[in-house]
């Protein structure tokens, strides 16, 4: 299956089932950028429950995804990182990989492509995975060939992602209640290794 997606910052779970399912990624730019997708945003889980952490971007008109510019006139970088710490200090596995995620953030790229795609690189080598992925060269049309993913894992579409992602539990930090679907840094900093595992056993019809 080959598919073509947005890059997203810190992606969920349902995202790496998706990408776990292909066997080429397309990675669209061109796109004009969605607000209030997680182009710029992921959810973590607290000990108050689900929190949305947001990078800010520079508004400039309808500019293509690759063009946006990420805003630091805002201290969020520190505020995502407390927040991200504070979730998830006591989790097994964060010392392990905490610093590399951090590095990251506070590298400060101008794009915010640069940044999601550093962090999915990221995520991808501690899963273990090797995938076949580039970047668009334009904006795609629709093709027979390909599954188009653009905006559909999105936080106001919940129920377009249940052919390519079934909630499978692990143990959370915090909460009685199984947190669905949250950056994959939850699952990572949880459960380590045993990620990959876990994406294999979220995707339905295995």
């Amino acid at each position: 299956m080959h598919i073509i997606i947005e890059p997203q910052y810190l992606p969920s779970i349902a995202y790496f089932c998706a990408w776990r399912k292909a066997e080429q990624i397309e990675l669209e730019i061109f796109e004009y950028y969605e607000k209030q997708s997680y182009r710029n945003r992921c959810y973590i889980n607290t000990s108050q429950g689900k929190m949305l952490l947001s990078v800010p971007i520079k508004h400039l008109g309808k500019q293509v995804f690759k063009d946006i510019r990420i805003d630091y006139s805002e201290n969020w970088v520190d505020v995502h990182w407390r927040s991200i710490a504070s979730a998830y200090g006591k989790a097994p596995f964060f010392e392990y990989f905490a610093e590399s995620f951090q590095n990251i953030l506070y590298q400060k790229p101008a794009f915010l492509l640069d940044l999601n795609i550093n962090l999915m690189t990221n995520c991808l080598k501690i899963l273990g995975w090797q995938k076949i992925w580039f970047f668009s060269e334009k904006y795609v049309d629709l093709s027979p060939d390909w599954q188009d993913l653009r905006s559909v894992i999105h936080p106001k579409k919940t129920d377009k992602i249940k052919d390519f992602y079934k909630p499978y539990p692990y143990l959370q930090v915090f909460g009685n209640k199984f947190e669905e679907n949250l950056s994959v840094i939850d699952l990572i900093f949880c459960e380590g290794k045993q990620s990959s595992l876990i994406i294999e056993q979220s995707i339905p019809n295995k």
